[in-house]
């Protein structure tokens, strides 16, 4: 979320970002909060002149009595003032959330770095690591692949939770084990503290990460109950610091965590296909980092290379896509996306994603810290997917995959399986 004051002195500049993100329709958007901003700020200051009027006339009635006159006209007065006050507050408050709705709408104001482009179809590739190799035999996709050795079942999950889910078996499901414990062991001698969050978090915590077309797209709502399924953990870190006013001794604050992540995607045909690529459930490590404004596009850079390593040294070809404008979620004003190669489609893939949100969730959910002025400002907030391990499998059963159908363990994921280099076939199928 924005902050009003760049609406109010230069609306202008919010309405040219909003045509830079293709939301025309948005427009008008801006009009709207400059029209109620101004009914609530004389409004407001109608308020103040009736406390300012009380003020007085208490004051007039306390002289009045030490005088020994007649108060009976002030106290009359007096007992108007506060149902005067009240009427107005009621719009005042009315107005104020009004106004906060439609600054939730919106988009947050990209960085200048940012390419201009309407959609993914126009996002800029800035790197590609490692080398693709060209197989000598056909690669099989990881689902034929997967139910060949024995290691996955699709069609149980399928039939106990519906499409979109999987069990996971055997070697293939201490793989995901090795990418997990191995990313958290990568972000920890990184310098990131380890964190384990909750599964489940409150609605004003997701209205503060997350744009409502989000939310209805994205996130489970559990029955009854003030509560929905995490997307991703970087919520409910970037929630921990809720209305709290950090030190600036405190920051940078980088952080990195594991849990299981829920997604309805809505709209996404992907889920109604067997295998692991798009899911309602997956295991991820993220990354979060809080840390001064004058500092966020340092970090940046530093998740963005933290995320090349890691999928560099699971051998596993990648390029960098720079977001444009276009392409970015409302509250982001930078991101890119890392995606790794696929031999079998001759294309890259999405398997991770960095996002710069500057000041939009620190200002929704009040996280703030105390400078060298002792003035309180809105920390920045970042975040990338390590690694979201379902994307990954793919990735390492596609291009580790051998001439006999197995698939060779990424040498450092060796330490983690029980020093096996190798899925295959177990002796008898």
């Amino acid at each position: 979320m924005i902050d009003i004051r760049l609406i109010r002195e230069f609306p202008q500049l919010v309405k040219e970002n909003i045509r830079k993100k293709f939301q025309t329709e948005k427009l008008v958007l801006v009009d709207k909060i400059i029209e109620k901003d101004e009914k609530w700020r004389k409004l407001k200051a109608e308020v103040d002149k009736l406390r300012h009027e009380r003020n007085r006339i208490s004051s007039d009635i306390a002289k009045a009595m030490k005088e020994k006159k007649s108060v009976s006209a002030l106290l009359k007065k007096a007992k108007l003032v506060p149902k005067k006050i009240e009427k107005i507050e009621k719009k005042t408050d009315k107005l104020k959330k009004e106004v906060y709705q439609l600054l939730r709408q919106i988009p947050n104001i990209i960085h200048s770095s940012v390419p201009i482009g309407k959609d993914s179809t126009q996002n800029i590739e800035r790197e590609r690591i490692g080398q693709i190799k060209k197989p000598k035999f056909k690669i099989k996709n990881h689902v034929e692949l997967a139910e060949e050795l024995g290691v996955a079942d699709f069609d149980s999950s399928a039939k106990i939770a519906g499409n979109g889910f999987y069990f996971l078996r055997g070697d293939l499901a201490l793989l995901n084990q090795a990418l997990i414990n191995y990313a958290r062991d990568f972000m920890v001698s990184k310098g990131y503290l380890y964190v384990e969050p909750p599964l489940m978090i409150r609605k004003d915590v997701l209205e503060g990460v997350y744009s409502k077309k989000e939310i209805d797209v994205m996130s489970y709502k559990i029955e009854n109950e003030d509560l929905y399924l995490i997307a991703t953990s970087e919520h409910p870190i970037i929630g921990m610091f809720k209305d709290k006013v950090l030190k600036k001794e405190d920051l940078p604050i980088k952080l990195t965590s594991y849990s299981m992540c829920f997604r309805k995607e809505v709209g996404s045909h992907g889920v109604d296909e067997k295998g692991l690529f798009r899911t309602h459930q997956f295991n991820k490590q993220e990354m979060v980092v809080l840390c001064r404004p004058e500092d966020s596009y340092k970090y940046y850079d530093e998740l963005l290379k933290l995320s090349k390593e890691l999928f560099k040294n699971l051998g596993i070809p990648i390029r960098e896509m720079e977001s444009c404008s276009g392409d970015l979620a409302d509250l982001k004003a930078k991101g890119a996306d890392l995606e790794a190669w696929s031999p079998r489609q001759e294309k890259f893939f999405e398997v991770t994603s960095v996002t710069n949100m500057e000041a939009a969730q620190a200002r929704r959910l009040n996280i703030k810290f105390l400078d060298e002025k002792n003035e309180r400002r809105f920390v920045h907030t970042l975040n990338n997917t390590a690694i979201a391990t379902s994307r990954a499998l793919v990735a390492i059963m596609e291009n580790h995959q051998q001439a006999d159908g197995s698939i060779l363990i990424p040498a450092v994921l060796v330490p983690y399986m029980n020093r096996k280099k190798v899925i295959g076939k177990k002796k008898g199928d």
